[in-house]
């Protein structure tokens, strides 16, 4: 079920996170042997919580970026380590945490911890885990790193509310939604890689030059999901294709398919979203007036479109294999709709 969209031309046919994974193998090592230690605890059900997602096989995109930025200057000490595993933390607390909101049931191919141990415990280790990743900020020694993830996490916060107000609310507008994912999902991006310019001790320039490119490839990272949830294979998406349908979430295909609908068509979406008719049937007429009004392409060219400002945020810095490694990752990122 679902469509899959071409990119068209594209310069690079094999993108890959690869070079990024290599590059950052020995620091992630250590990020993992982190993870494990600092999710540790007396109370026997919060390591089981925690390592049921960070287990689960996720890319660790996020903490990768700490250390690629922090590399690209020259950094070394422990701290990017200490920085990428706080970045990590605060990611899974988020998922834990939307995974009650939005009440998942499936998590990258597995139950979500919450159909486990069921809400509280999710909250509750999401918070522990939020806990820990501010105890390593505070030992990296950084009030301008500890200021960058705190105020993202503020933001995160305030987009998880932000969603909860236009929940099921087909009047949605498209801005509306980009103010949603540039908060949920950009804000950490942009964080994770703007800490690593900071701790290396590089000039505002570089800061920023990393914080725009992690915000713009995350809105881009984002924006892929959504076409993916309609256009992608359960393989590859870690839940069922449709999940965002079925849940009536508001997601860029849907508003743009709306907006461009029918008067009858528009009433389709209403009863489906804000009435909650989404079975099977109704979700083949979703796809059905998604692809009739070009959602999927036009989302991806959205998606394009930040990536491009990603990697324009990019070209100033150094050249060499750090640089091209992230630069990568924008392309494979986009890539994941083929």
């Amino acid at each position: 079920m679902g469509v899959v969209i071409p990119l068209g031309e594209n310069k690079n046919k094999l993108a890959s996170v690869k070079p990024l994974v290599d590059l950052t193998r020995p620091g992630m090592e250590r990020v993992n042997q982190l993870i494990l230690s600092k999710a540790g605890s007396d109370v026997q059900m919060i390591p089981e919580v925690a390592n049921h997602l960070i287990s689960s096989g996720g890319k660790r995109l996020r903490p990768m970026l700490t250390l690629a930025s922090a590399a690209l200057y020259g950094y070394e000490g422990d701290g990017d380590v200490k920085l990428a595993t706080s970045v990590e933390f605060m990611h899974t607390a988020t998922l834990l945490h939307d995974d009650v909101v939005d009440e998942s049931d499936m998590r990258r191919g597995k139950s979500t911890a919450r159909m486990i141990w069921g809400n509280q415990a999710s909250v509750l280790v999401g918070d522990f885990l939020l806990g820990q990743a501010f105890r390593m900020m505070v030992e990296v020694g950084s009030l301008e790193a500890l200021d960058v993830l705190s105020t993202a996490a503020s933001v995160i916060a305030e987009g998880e509310v932000l969603q909860l107000s236009v929940a099921k609310n087909m009047e949605t507008t498209e801005d509306d939604y980009l103010q949603v994912i540039r908060a949920k999902t950009a804000a950490l991006f942009a964080a994770a890689a703007e800490v690593g310019p900071i701790i290396a001790g590089t000039d505002k320039a570089g800061r920023n030059a990393l914080k725009s490119y992690g915000m713009n490839l995350g809105l881009a990272f984002q924006l892929v999901d959504d076409v993916l949830d309609y256009g992608g294979k359960a393989a590859d998406l870690g839940k069922n294709v449709g999940d965002d349908f079925r849940e009536g979430k508001i997601t860029l295909p849907v508003i743009l398919a709306y907006r461009r609908g029918t008067q009858e068509e528009r009433q389709f979406w209403r009863d489906a979203i804000e009435g909650g008719q989404s079975d099977d049937e109704q979700l083949e007429k979703a796809l059905g007036l998604i692809n009739k009004y070009g959602s999927l392409g036009d989302t991806i060219a959205r998606a394009v479109h930040y990536g491009t400002i990603a990697r324009d945020a990019l070209a100033p810095l150094p050249e060499g294999p750090w640089k091209k490694a992230l630069l990568e990752v924008i392309d494979f990122c986009i890539e994941r709709v083929n």
